[in-house]
Order: structure tokens, then sequence, then C-alpha cells
């Protein structure tokens, strides 16, 4: 190759890396600030105060969260709130740090410390997870 092809590439991977990052910033920037369609069950919770030494005034919680089709779960942070999750019903469409993952029946994931995300359900049918978190009510 010569160096004109050479420098034609790198400006035009350079060109859509920016271009990614412009959409990642801006699919981060519209992420919805209020939940609608959404419906937790009444959490099952276990203080865990009286099972562990070191985690005085954390609660063990699980839900079942049903995300009516066209819902959002609105951005929000895992920090100091660790949680897993199984989906049983649906498909949720998560955006998480700048990636974007459909979630199916039968798939679990952690949400951690540096998890940023929000959620729509953009099915006919509706979305169904189960989560389990570690809160500080």
């Amino acid at each position: 190759m010569n160096r004109k092809t050479v420098w034609m590439a790198v400006a035009g991977a350079a060109g859509l890396a920016m271009a990614f990052a412009v959409g990642v910033a801006v699919g981060e920037n519209s992420a919805p600030t209020e939940s609608r369609g959404v419906q937790a069950s009444a959490p099952t919770q276990l203080d865990l105060a009286k099972e562990l030494d070191g985690i005085d005034g954390r609660q063990l919680r699980m839900r079942v969260v049903n995300i009516e089709p066209g819902g959002v779960v609105a951005i929000h942070s895992h920090n100091g709130r660790p949680a897993v999750a199984y989906m049983v019903q649906g498909i949720l469409t998560e955006y998480r740090n700048g990636a974007v993952h459909n979630r199916q029946p039968g798939e679990a994931w952690s949400e951690g410390k540096e998890v940023t995300h929000w959620a729509e359900n953009k099915g006919g049918e509706n979305a169904v997870v189960v989560v389990v978190d570690v809160v500080k009510p």
C-alpha cells in the first residue's frame, strides 16, 4: 500500500470511531429519566446484618419486574446497589455503558457498581425480569 492509501484508511477508521462515539453519547443523553409501564412486585427481602458481618443496614431483595410493551425503565446506576437479573418472558432492550443488549428469556446478567443503564420493551408482550439486589433502604 502506498502512503496515500494508508492515510485514507486511517482517516476513515478515525471518522467511523468518532461517529460511533457521537452516536453513543447521543443515545445516553436521550435516555429516559422516568420509568413508565413498569410494575415491580412487593419485594422479598432479608436483613443481611443478621446474616453476615460487616454489612449493617443492607438488605438482600428480590422482585419480579413487569415492563409493558412500550414501557421503559429510566436511566439509573448500580453504584452501591449490586444486582443480578434473570429474563423470564419477552425481550428487553438494555442500553448499558454505551452498548445495546437484547435480553431474552433464559438469559441472566449482573449489574455492578460500574453499570449505568436504562431499558425499554420494544416488543408486543410484557417483558418479565426477576431482579435480586443488595440495597440500603
